[in-house]
């Protein structure tokens, strides 16, 4: 059985990065209201299902996308069940088509592995090149679920948080696409 702890408002009693740990400053620094619950290890969206029934809210998909060349790169937050299509995305931003970036360059520009990323990756400075995309439909929803940074912790907050105080915060233009 997966385990999922009871929701809690408190700060994990040890952090397992510095990603998370400046996840939590941030988010008591802009005076965001989450909710947190621990995991086994989640990866997947499947894994994330029982986060969402736990937290009452639906998990967003992020995804981090590169050019071929991998000089230009997208952090693209959609939701947790809608497919992705390159084609699509690279359509809706009038460029060439993209193609998921290596974990290994996951881990260089966000500090973090495959299936924790999130928005707060963008926190850390070798992250300044990442281009953040998001899908309309998730503006449409009232909460906004996601890693903390890491495969273990989960995130329920208000999306116009999201966007009216984490996004200015990182100082980032956010483009919004309809897929």
């Amino acid at each position: 059985m997966f385990y999922i702890s009871e929701v809690s408002l408190e700060r994990p009693s040890r952090y397992l990065s510095k990603l998370q740990e400046q996840t939590y400053d941030i988010l008591s620094k802009l005076s965001m209201d989450w909710q947190r619950v621990e995991t086994e290890e989640a990866i997947t969206m499947e894994d994330c299902l029982l986060i969402n029934e736990r937290l009452d809210m639906n998990m967003v998909k992020t995804l981090f996308l590169c050019n071929r060349q991998r000089t230009v790169f997208y952090l693209f937050v959609t939701l947790g069940d809608k497919p992705f299509s390159s084609k699509e995305f690279s359509e809706a931003l009038s460029i060439s088509r993209v193609s998921f970036a290596p974990a290994e360059m996951l881990y260089e520009k966000m500090e973090t592995k495959v299936g924790a990323a999130s928005i707060f990756g963008l926190l850390r400075e070798s992250a300044s090149d990442i281009q953040l995309v998001f899908d309309q439909d998730v503006l449409d929803q009232p909460f906004y679920g996601c890693s903390d940074g890491t495969t273990t912790h989960y995130l329920k907050l208000y999306t116009t948080d999201i966007i009216n105080k984490l996004v200015p915060f990182l100082n980032r233009d956010l483009l919004t696409i309809k897929l």
